[in-house]
């Protein structure tokens, strides 16, 4: 059982890491609310568990390869960043009246328990950072406690219970300050972080182009 709690200390320490899954999650909570929070929590959580058992699994060798093999996969991931980015950027804040004395209630279209589920999943399993922690994560693991023992499966469960529960946390907190915000704010707080996301993607991008041209030109330059 104590590695369950070293599995822990690992988890908070994910909890500080910034990112565009954590930015994704804030600005959802403060978008839409605690629930739609903990669903992109959810889909975070079930992409990191994933991720995590094609590395135990012995899948990590897919992704520890030459960097021109990873390339594609570093292309695709900023791709993804840059849409959400762009999406999120672009969006319009909706603030629900207080009150409405006259007429039916307003409904605002709210998206579907899965699609925030979803967009967790994808946002977090398309960053190649989240692959790269989860395989060292359990190198280092297998050199600690030896490859196929049990305290590597408790460590690990202890790790994703905490980075749950403190995403969780986080939804919570920013739900309880959404509640001082006005649409302006909401916009801006969105172009923000759309940017931020953007700004992850063309690093993402642009650096997976620069040490493809480096191959490139190392391979061509054997050639000539």
């Amino acid at each position: 059982m104590v590695y369950y709690f070293h599995g822990i200390a690992l988890g908070i320490t994910l909890a500080f890491l910034i990112g565009p899954a954590l930015f994704v999650l804030l600005q959802t909570s403060l978008h839409r609310g605690l629930k739609a929070g903990l669903f992109i929590a959810l889909g975070i959580f079930l992409s990191d568990a994933g991720v995590l058992g094609l590395c135990l699994a012995g899948s990590s060798r897919i992704f520890t390869q030459e960097l021109n093999q990873n390339i594609y996969f570093k292309i695709l991931g900023g791709m993804v960043l840059i849409v959400f980015g762009v999406w999120t950027l672009t969006r319009r804040a909706e603030v629900v009246p207080e009150t409405n004395e006259e007429g039916p209630p307003i409904k605002l279209k709210v998206p579907g328990p899965m699609v925030y589920i979803l967009k967790g999943f994808i946002l977090n399993i398309s960053n190649p950072g989240v692959w790269f922690l989860w395989i060292t994560a359990v190198v280092s693991t297998n050199s600690a406690y030896g490859a196929g023992s049990s305290a590597i499966y408790y460590f690990f469960a202890g790790t994703l219970t905490t980075t749950l529960a403190t995403d969780s946390l986080k939804c919570f907190i920013a739900d309880k300050i959404s509640n001082k915000l006005n649409s302006n704010i909401i916009i801006w707080t969105n172009r923000v972080i759309g940017l931020l996301l953007i700004g992850f993607g063309l690093v993402l991008g642009l650096s997976s182009i620069v040490n493809f041209g480096n191959i490139f030109s190392t391979y061509g330059g054997f050639k000539g």
